[in-house]
């Protein structure tokens, strides 16, 4: 990754450039099943609703980048997963903005007691494979024809990640 990107959390003031970098991913390709590109408002309520939400800066100030966990599931036993995602802006892929952005979210994950990390990815996106493959997920399932997007059904394969270690929660994730 270039030394003038620096990642840090998101606040609201970044809501209006994180939905200017989804909106393409939302109108112009079936790797977001949202129909609609959410506006600045939305955005900001979801960074508020995240587990944790970060941002890739570069040199002059500009949001190129974010990744953020939710919840994986409502039900009680799934409080130490969460769902996870990245998307990087317009001229910014394969540069690291991506991979850099996970580590720093995974490891705020495994710091805050969270133990398994997933990813939805909706096929075909070689490119979110080997990103996510390359911080470590593996494949888990593929749920056939899920999306119809673009006058075309598409699978979502499905990846995790373990955080922490395999034994019993010591805490409550935070």
């Amino acid at each position: 990754m270039n030394h003038d990107v620096r990642l840090r959390p998101a606040t609201s003031a970044d809501a209006a450039a994180c939905a200017g970098i989804y909106r393409p991913y939302v109108e112009d390709t079936a790797v977001s099943f949202e129909t609609e590109a959410p506006t600045g408002a939305d955005m900001a309520g979801r960074i508020g609703a995240s587990i944790r939400w970060f941002v890739a800066v570069d040199g002059q100030g500009r949001v190129i980048g974010y990744a953020y966990a939710s919840r994986h599931r409502d039900r009680a036993a799934y409080r130490f997963a969460c769902d996870v995602s990245v998307y990087v802006g317009p001229g910014n892929a394969g540069r690291g903005v991506g991979r850099a952005l996970y580590a720093a979210l995974l490891a705020d994950l495994e710091r805050r007691g969270y133990r398994m990390a997933c990813a939805g990815i909706a096929l075909p996106n070689p490119a979110s494979v080997g990103l996510h493959t390359a911080v470590g997920f593996r494949p888990v399932g593929t749920y056939e024809r899920i999306g119809w997007k673009h006058g075309a059904w598409h699978d979502v394969l499905w990846m995790q990640r373990a955080l922490g270690g395999d034994g019993p929660p010591v805490d409550e994730p935070a």
